[in-house]
């Protein structure tokens, strides 16, 4: 099964934050991360990050696939804001899950439980 994280699975994660069983999971999914171009950018600017921590963020991310905007995407992101409540951010990482038919690992599931197919994990309720 693949994944993508949301931003804050990646914050969870550099931080420390899981508890062990939790860490676990998410360590065995390290060999492939994916996030979308939001994440990226959401994380380059963490309003709580100083200079260590971003880079920190730019080491997590060195290895990652980066998915861009493509107009697969930019239309299933328009569509999901046009049937959801839901932030523009949101529905754009939901629409890559989606069109990449990928896990979505978040801890904000609420966010994310009127989108009909995707698929939606919560590391820390395992």
């Amino acid at each position: 099964m693949k994944y993508i994280w949301d931003t804050n699975m990646v914050i969870y994660y550099l931080q420390q934050q899981f508890p062990s069983a939790e860490e676990k999971f998410i360590d065995d999914l390290l060999i492939e991360k994916n996030l979308a171009v939001i994440t990226e950018i959401e994380l380059l600017c963490w309003k709580t990050a100083n200079e260590k921590d971003l880079l920190v963020v730019r080491n997590f991310m060195s290895d990652t696939l980066i998915i861009e905007l493509q107009s697969e995407i930019k239309s299933k992101t328009a569509e999901i804001r046009m049937h959801n409540r839901i932030k523009l951010p949101d529905a754009i990482i939901a629409a890559i899950a989606l069109v990449y038919d990928l896990t979505l690992l978040t801890r904000n599931t609420t966010d994310f439980k009127q989108i009909g197919q995707l698929k939606v994990i919560d590391p820390f309720s395992l």
